[in-house]
């Protein structure tokens, strides 16, 4: 009798350290141009590549990062006068409102995007080549700060396992003739 107390006594509790742990938030990215920094809604705005407009709030929490230099609680300050500038924004939501965690700004008329199939990965060579719609095939040269935004969340670059077939978007800079994702969505 008293086992069975005690296994139910244990199971109660177990059950309640499940109920009370919290709920990790999973964080998401989306790419785009800058379009609106409103520093008295403390909110951001970007036009994604398929033109539609996403707004997200930051907070004193959120990271901005230009270059190598990388800053937290001044992304008002940072953006002001940057509208145009193409960034990439990781958030979490809650509900419907997307909280920024962390901006990149990769500049002016930088960024480029591509559509298309994974065909290849090689984790040795940190490239991912994709054949777009027309059938030609280019490779890209994951960067090693990477973003990756996948049914599951965010994961670095370099521990992208895309499975081949997988519908992406490649966002990329060229750099010394080579084709270099800094943010790749899969669809």
């Amino acid at each position: 009798m008293k086992l069975h107390k005690v296994a139910g006594f244990a199971g109660i509790a177990i059950l309640l350290l499940i109920v009370a742990s919290p709920v990790w938030a999973v964080t998401h990215a989306k790419a785009g141009v800058l379009t609106r920094v409103d520093s008295k809604a403390k909110t951001i705005a970007i036009k994604t590549a398929d033109g539609t407009e996403e707004v997200f709030k930051f907070t004193g929490k959120t990271a901005v990062r230009g270059g190598e230099a990388a800053k937290t609680g001044a992304v008002d300050t940072y953006l002001a006068g940057k509208e145009g500038t193409h960034v990439v924004v990781r958030y979490t939501e809650e509900g419907s409102e997307k909280t920024a965690t962390g901006v990149e700004d990769f500049g002016k008329d930088t960024m480029k995007f591509a559509k298309g199939s994974v065909v290849k990965t090689d984790h040795a060579a940190h490239t991912v080549t994709v054949k777009a719609e027309d059938g030609s095939e280019e490779t890209y040269h994951v960067a090693k700060d990477a973003t990756v935004d996948s049914a599951h969340g965010v994961v670095k670059g370099t521990e992208y396992a895309a499975k081949n077939g997988a519908h992406v978007t490649v966002h990329y800079t060229e750099e010394a003739g080579k084709k270099v994702a800094h943010f790749i969505k899969e669809l």
